[in-house]
Protein backbone atom coordinates (compact mmCIF):
# COMPACT_ATOMS: atom_id res chain seq x y z
CA UNK A 1 0.00 0.00 0.00
CA UNK A 2 2.90 2.65 0.26
CA UNK A 3 4.17 2.18 -3.24
CA UNK A 4 -0.03 3.27 -4.05
CA UNK A 5 0.15 6.04 -1.39
CA UNK A 6 3.54 7.04 -3.23
CA UNK A 7 2.54 6.89 -6.89
CA UNK A 8 -0.57 8.86 -5.91
CA UNK A 9 0.12 12.41 -6.63
CA UNK A 10 1.92 11.20 -9.46
CA UNK A 11 -0.86 9.98 -11.28
CA UNK A 12 -2.63 13.19 -10.23
CA UNK A 13 0.32 14.69 -12.02
CA UNK A 14 0.10 12.58 -15.30
CA UNK A 15 -3.90 13.34 -15.56
CA UNK A 16 -3.85 17.24 -14.94
CA UNK A 17 -1.17 17.22 -18.11
CA UNK A 18 -3.46 20.33 -20.09
CA UNK A 19 -2.18 18.67 -23.57
CA UNK A 20 -3.53 15.41 -23.81
CA UNK A 21 -6.87 16.85 -21.88
CA UNK A 22 -6.47 19.18 -25.07
CA UNK A 23 -6.54 16.88 -27.80
CA UNK A 24 -8.98 14.84 -26.13
CA UNK A 25 -11.20 17.34 -26.80
CA UNK A 26 -10.68 18.47 -29.87
CA UNK A 27 -11.27 14.54 -30.88
CA UNK A 28 -14.44 14.59 -29.16
CA UNK A 29 -15.47 17.72 -30.52
CA UNK A 30 -14.76 16.81 -34.50
CA UNK A 31 -16.83 15.01 -37.05
CA UNK A 32 -14.60 12.09 -36.53
CA UNK A 33 -15.06 11.51 -33.12
CA UNK A 34 -16.75 7.90 -33.09
CA UNK A 35 -13.50 6.55 -35.04
CA UNK A 36 -10.73 8.08 -32.94
CA UNK A 37 -11.49 9.34 -29.62
CA UNK A 38 -11.48 5.14 -28.32
CA UNK A 39 -8.06 4.93 -30.20
CA UNK A 40 -6.47 7.81 -28.69
CA UNK A 41 -7.61 6.70 -25.10
CA UNK A 42 -6.27 3.31 -26.19
CA UNK A 43 -3.33 4.57 -26.85
CA UNK A 44 -3.14 6.72 -23.82
CA UNK A 45 -3.96 4.15 -21.35
CA UNK A 46 -1.71 1.88 -22.87
CA UNK A 47 1.48 4.44 -22.89
CA UNK A 48 0.90 5.43 -19.40
CA UNK A 49 1.00 1.74 -18.11
CA UNK A 50 3.72 0.18 -20.50
CA UNK A 51 6.32 2.83 -19.68
CA UNK A 52 5.90 3.18 -15.73
CA UNK A 53 6.74 -0.72 -15.99
CA UNK A 54 9.50 -0.02 -17.90
CA UNK A 55 11.00 2.78 -16.04
CA UNK A 56 10.32 0.23 -13.06
CA UNK A 57 11.97 -2.75 -14.96
CA UNK A 58 14.74 -0.01 -15.33
CA UNK A 59 15.22 0.83 -12.12
CA UNK A 60 15.65 -2.34 -10.64
CA UNK A 61 18.96 -1.83 -12.10
CA UNK A 62 19.98 0.18 -9.21
CA UNK A 63 21.88 -1.53 -6.28
CA UNK A 64 19.09 -2.42 -3.63
CA UNK A 65 19.81 -1.77 0.39
CA UNK A 66 21.28 -4.54 1.96
CA UNK A 67 18.78 -3.77 5.14
CA UNK A 68 15.31 -2.28 6.17
CA UNK A 69 17.57 -0.09 8.57
CA UNK A 70 19.58 1.10 5.91
CA UNK A 71 19.37 4.33 3.46
CA UNK A 72 17.98 3.95 0.18
CA UNK A 73 20.72 5.99 -1.16
CA UNK A 74 20.47 5.35 -4.96
CA UNK A 75 16.37 5.40 -5.25
CA UNK A 76 16.55 8.43 -3.17
CA UNK A 77 19.72 10.18 -5.28
CA UNK A 78 17.51 9.26 -8.64
CA UNK A 79 14.25 11.18 -6.61
CA UNK A 80 16.03 13.96 -5.74
CA UNK A 81 17.00 14.81 -9.13
CA UNK A 82 13.95 13.61 -10.58
CA UNK A 83 12.09 16.31 -8.41
CA UNK A 84 14.41 19.00 -9.19
CA UNK A 85 14.04 18.28 -12.93
CA UNK A 86 10.40 18.77 -12.13
CA UNK A 87 10.68 21.99 -10.79
CA UNK A 88 12.74 23.39 -13.09
CA UNK A 89 10.60 21.86 -15.91
CA UNK A 90 7.43 23.83 -14.45
CA UNK A 91 9.55 26.89 -13.66
CA UNK A 92 9.86 26.94 -17.68
CA UNK A 93 6.52 26.16 -18.65
CA UNK A 94 4.83 29.12 -16.60
CA UNK A 95 7.75 31.33 -18.38
CA UNK A 96 6.61 29.66 -21.87
CA UNK A 97 3.00 29.02 -21.16
CA UNK A 98 1.64 30.33 -18.05
CA UNK A 99 1.53 33.88 -19.21
CA UNK A 100 0.28 33.53 -22.77
CA UNK A 101 -3.69 33.02 -22.35
CA UNK A 102 -5.39 32.24 -24.98
CA UNK A 103 -8.62 30.35 -26.41
CA UNK A 104 -7.11 29.51 -29.55
CA UNK A 105 -6.01 25.93 -30.31
CA UNK A 106 -2.23 26.35 -30.73
CA UNK A 107 -0.63 25.44 -33.95
CA UNK A 108 -1.00 21.47 -34.55
CA UNK A 109 -3.47 20.68 -32.70
CA UNK A 110 -6.24 21.60 -35.00
CA UNK A 111 -5.14 19.28 -37.22
CA UNK A 112 -5.83 16.64 -34.75
CA UNK A 113 -9.33 16.37 -35.83
CA UNK A 114 -8.24 15.01 -38.93
CA UNK A 115 -6.17 12.15 -37.72
CA UNK A 116 -7.26 8.19 -38.35
CA UNK A 117 -8.07 5.72 -36.01
CA UNK A 118 -4.18 4.60 -36.02
CA UNK A 119 -2.99 7.53 -35.87
CA UNK A 120 -5.04 8.38 -33.03
CA UNK A 121 -4.54 5.38 -31.44
CA UNK A 122 -0.42 6.21 -32.11
CA UNK A 123 -0.71 9.64 -31.05
CA UNK A 124 -2.08 8.49 -27.35
CA UNK A 125 0.86 6.63 -26.98
CA UNK A 126 3.64 9.08 -28.31
CA UNK A 127 1.88 12.09 -25.75
CA UNK A 128 3.32 10.12 -22.94
CA UNK A 129 6.93 10.56 -24.14
CA UNK A 130 6.96 14.51 -23.43
CA UNK A 131 9.55 15.51 -20.99
CA UNK A 132 6.94 15.92 -18.31
CA UNK A 133 5.78 12.37 -18.94
CA UNK A 134 8.93 10.80 -19.22
CA UNK A 135 9.67 12.38 -15.30
CA UNK A 136 6.47 11.31 -14.34
CA UNK A 137 7.43 7.89 -15.21
CA UNK A 138 10.79 7.79 -13.81
CA UNK A 139 9.42 9.12 -10.31
CA UNK A 140 6.82 6.06 -10.68
CA UNK A 141 9.20 3.75 -11.40
CA UNK A 142 11.44 4.52 -8.93
CA UNK A 143 8.61 4.38 -6.21
CA UNK A 144 8.08 1.01 -7.72
CA UNK A 145 11.15 -0.19 -6.98
CA UNK A 146 11.64 1.04 -4.16
CA UNK A 147 7.89 0.20 -2.19
CA UNK A 148 6.28 -2.07 -4.63
CA UNK A 149 7.82 -5.26 -2.46
CA UNK A 150 6.35 -7.79 -4.44
CA UNK A 151 5.64 -8.19 -7.97
CA UNK A 152 1.76 -8.22 -7.60
CA UNK A 153 1.99 -5.60 -5.54
CA UNK A 154 3.95 -3.58 -8.38
CA UNK A 155 0.91 -4.97 -10.86
CA UNK A 156 -1.59 -3.36 -8.63
CA UNK A 157 -0.03 -0.12 -8.22
CA UNK A 158 0.31 -0.11 -11.97
CA UNK A 159 -3.12 -0.65 -12.29
CA UNK A 160 -4.14 1.74 -9.72
CA UNK A 161 -1.61 4.67 -11.47
CA UNK A 162 -3.27 4.08 -14.78
CA UNK A 163 -6.50 4.17 -14.07
CA UNK A 164 -6.10 7.56 -12.20
CA UNK A 165 -3.85 8.89 -14.63
CA UNK A 166 -5.86 8.19 -17.61
CA UNK A 167 -9.29 9.34 -15.91
CA UNK A 168 -9.16 12.74 -17.51
CA UNK A 169 -9.02 11.70 -20.80
CA UNK A 170 -11.38 8.53 -19.77
CA UNK A 171 -13.93 10.48 -18.44
CA UNK A 172 -15.31 12.58 -21.72
CA UNK A 173 -14.71 9.67 -23.62
CA UNK A 174 -17.22 7.14 -22.08
CA UNK A 175 -19.51 10.77 -21.31
CA UNK A 176 -19.40 11.38 -25.05
CA UNK A 177 -19.96 7.65 -25.97
CA UNK A 178 -23.45 7.56 -23.20
CA UNK A 179 -24.81 11.02 -24.11
CA UNK A 180 -22.80 12.81 -26.93
CA UNK A 181 -25.63 15.76 -27.33
CA UNK A 182 -25.59 16.58 -23.40
CA UNK A 183 -22.06 16.40 -23.27
CA UNK A 184 -21.03 18.34 -26.40
CA UNK A 185 -21.52 22.01 -24.23
CA UNK A 186 -19.58 21.32 -21.51
CA UNK A 187 -16.87 20.04 -23.46
CA UNK A 188 -16.27 23.22 -25.68
CA UNK A 189 -16.49 24.73 -22.18
CA UNK A 190 -13.66 22.80 -20.76
CA UNK A 191 -11.34 23.34 -23.99
CA UNK A 192 -11.61 26.74 -23.59
CA UNK A 193 -10.85 26.49 -20.18
CA UNK A 194 -7.68 24.55 -21.34
CA UNK A 195 -6.67 27.18 -23.71
CA UNK A 196 -6.96 29.89 -21.01
CA UNK A 197 -5.43 28.44 -17.93
CA UNK A 198 -4.01 24.74 -18.71
CA UNK A 199 -0.51 26.13 -18.79
CA UNK A 200 -0.41 27.84 -15.58
CA UNK A 201 -2.46 24.82 -14.19
CA UNK A 202 0.26 22.20 -15.58
CA UNK A 203 3.08 24.54 -14.45
CA UNK A 204 1.81 24.49 -10.84
CA UNK A 205 1.45 20.66 -10.86
CA UNK A 206 4.82 20.20 -12.01
CA UNK A 207 6.60 22.70 -9.47
CA UNK A 208 3.97 20.90 -6.69
CA UNK A 209 5.53 17.23 -7.72
CA UNK A 210 8.65 18.18 -7.90
CA UNK A 211 8.83 19.38 -4.73
CA UNK A 212 7.35 16.12 -3.43
CA UNK A 213 9.18 13.95 -4.93
CA UNK A 214 12.43 15.48 -3.99
CA UNK A 215 11.05 15.05 -0.65
CA UNK A 216 10.69 11.36 -0.93
CA UNK A 217 13.95 11.47 -2.43
CA UNK A 218 15.37 13.14 0.95
CA UNK A 219 13.53 11.16 3.29
CA UNK A 220 14.74 7.84 1.47
CA UNK A 221 18.86 9.45 2.93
Amino acid sequence: MQAIGHLLPIAVAVAVSSVPILVAMVLLLSPQRSRTALPYLIGWVAGIASLLSVCALIAHALPARSSATEPDVWIGVGEILVGLALVVLGVLTFRRRGRAKTTTLPMGLGSVSRLGAWSSLALGFVLNLRPKGLLLAVAGGLVLRADAGSVPMAIVAVIVFTVIAASTVATPVIAVTVAPGKTEPTLARVQEWMLSNGGVLTAAILVLIGVVVFGMGLVRL
